[in-house]
């Protein structure tokens, strides 16, 4: 079939992010992608070589020449344009319209998943989309797993891999994607102390460092903009994560490795209450949560040392969610399960 998806870039490329590996697993499973994006530049570095059955377009203001695919999915309430409502309330038969939500762990995403949601008014009247949500437990749409992401994560050389990022044998490695987190200085001071290197991804979280006096001994590795499989890698080879936003925070748990997530700050705060529910259905343990709260501004900036027992305790979490995530379905594959049904 062929699918269109629409994304706008909010900020951050979070979005796009999210909407290229979409298109690209969906690609690789031998669908039709048209991604119709209104900034897609971040792809010159996140998917430089593209991907074979992926055609990217610009936000578009007409409907397509030869017609809506046999799916439209609506990327986090983008906002369609009308001559594409237009043209699905035209359409015989029309389109599976599905608009992809936030991820969130909130007991209201099962609730909601799948659910309906007529039109009411205007050009599509008597049409439906579906609201699907991503999540993490069997009664939501799952998240994004490539077929071949476990063999491709077992053949990873971490030693190798190290080796040609210019890093020192031995020691931990700290991955740093942030936004501005308020205990970022009390971070540096325990990778420091650690003995530790910490590898700064660019943009935001080169930039908050670069802001900070930096602590005797820090060892930092400043870091290109890189495709999504390299960043796969990077959270491969490194003994901690720290994540932010949507797709960074799942590929971290793929990775398996013990992380530490920025969750996206709201400004009426309803961001806390979604990391609470992701910590609950994580079941991480106290130091985890203390650690999440400093970090994301709950509490104080003050951050425990980064011993080999706490890593560990964390590794242990972050490996058993893992492991009951692997046990479901992967996003894709109910997608299009959920399509075939409504054809």
């Amino acid at each position: 079939m062929t699918w269109d998806i629409l994304c706008r870039v909010v900020d951050n490329h979070g979005d796009l992010g999210v909407c290229w590996r979409l298109a690209a697993d969906l690609a690789l499973r031998g669908e039709q992608v048209r991604l119709w994006c209104d900034d897609a530049s971040a792809l010159a570095w996140m998917a430089p070589q593209g991907q074979a059955g992926v055609q990217v377009h610009p936000w578009p203001e007409a409907a397509p020449p030869g017609g809506l695919g046999e799916v439209v999915v609506e990327a986090f309430g983008c906002e369609p344009p009308a001559a594409w409502l237009q043209a699905f309330g035209q359409a015989e038969p029309p389109p599976v319209w599905i608009n992809l939500e936030y991820l969130s762990a909130e007991a209201y995403v099962a609730r909601c998943h799948a659910l309906p949601s007529p039109l009411m008014t205007g050009p599509a009247t008597g049409r439906t989309r579906w609201f699907y949500y991503p999540g993490f437990t069997p009664n939501t749409g799952g998240l994004l797993r490539e077929p071949d992401l476990l063999q491709r994560q077992a053949a990873f050389d971490r030693t190798d891999w190290r080796r040609q990022q210019g890093l020192a044998d031995g020691g931990l490695a700290v991955s740093l994607f942030c936004y501005e987190p308020p205990a970022l200085p009390a971070l540096l001071q325990r990778v420091a102390e650690a003995s530790a290197q910490l590898l700064i991804t660019p943009g935001r979280a080169t930039a908050a460092v670069r802001a900070l006096h930096l602590p005797p001994g820090l060892r930092l590795h400043w870091l290109a903009p890189r495709p999504q499989p390299e960043f796969d890698a990077l959270l491969w080879a490194c003994d901690l994560n720290c994540v932010r936003g949507e797709d960074s925070l799942v590929r971290a748990l793929w990775a398996g490795q013990p992380l530490v997530w920025q969750i996206y700050p709201q400004h009426d705060g309803a961001h806390h209450e979604k990391l609470e529910a992701f910590l609950d259905w994580l079941q991480a343990p106290p130091s985890l949560r203390t650690f999440h709260a400093a970090w994301n501004g709950l509490a104080a900036p003050d951050l425990p040392p980064l011993t080999p027992a706490l890593l560990d305790e964390w590794r242990t979490c972050v490996q058993s969610a893992r492991k009951s995530l692997l046990a479901q379905t992967d996003l894709v594959s109910q997608l299009r399960h959920f399509v075939a049904e409504r054809r």
